[in-house]
């Protein structure tokens, strides 16, 4: 199963960032090549998803999706990645508990917008990611608010590293967070394929 898996060694610091990706577009790059240096990680992984358990439609074929998040995101420190299909796992709590057996020694991060922060509390076991992989946020300025007043937010307050001490969070041991401010490109993958262009 494992030659279907990207390479770390113990040691290292790989954020995960997951997503149907329907389509990648350069907000998602964006985002990666600022969570690479804010939180001063060695490696991305794109775990682009089979389906997303909280969306009603699918998304577009799985290699249609993978193919094209290839061609947007080229950087030689972020994997573009079908772990879940291949772990067969649907929630990401599910896949973390994988990834985190199949890569001993290996310090995960997962990383997240701050307007799913607002609505983490919904995810399955959300509770068990905080306490078992720091996670990091990238917020747009005008989603801080929202991000900062939500359930997970609040009940880990204490776990909170402040954006200027960002690089911590690589080191941090769970529950551990932290919101960055970003400047964030103005388009949406829903907007994408609504306007035809996917």
């Amino acid at each position: 199963m494992r030659y279907n898996f990207p390479y770390a060694r113990p040691g290292q610091v790989i954020g995960l960032l997951g997503g149907s990706f329907d389509p990648a577009h350069a907000g998602h790059v964006h985002i990666t090549r600022e969570a690479l240096k804010r939180f001063g990680l060695d490696q991305i992984w794109w775990l682009v998803t089979p389906g997303n358990p909280l969306k009603e439609h699918g998304p577009a074929p799985l290699d249609q999706r993978l193919a094209h998040a290839r061609d947007v995101m080229q950087h030689p420190r972020v994997e573009v990645t079908q772990i879940e299909a291949h772990t067969g796992t649907r929630y990401t709590a599910e896949t973390l508990e994988a990834l985190i057996s199949l890569y001993p020694g290996v310090h995960f991060v997962w990383l997240m917008g701050a307007d799913n922060l607002a609505g983490f509390h919904r995810w399955e076991r959300w509770d068990w990611i905080m306490e078992n992989v720091p996670v990091g946020v990238l917020a747009r300025p005008g989603d801080r608010g929202q991000a900062r007043m939500s359930k997970a937010a609040r009940r880990y307050r204490a776990a909170q590293i402040k954006g200027r001490d960002a690089e911590r969070l690589r080191i941090a041991q769970a529950p551990a967070w932290c919101l960055v401010n970003m400047p964030m490109l103005d388009i949406s993958s829903s907007e994408i394929r609504e306007r035809g262009d996917w």
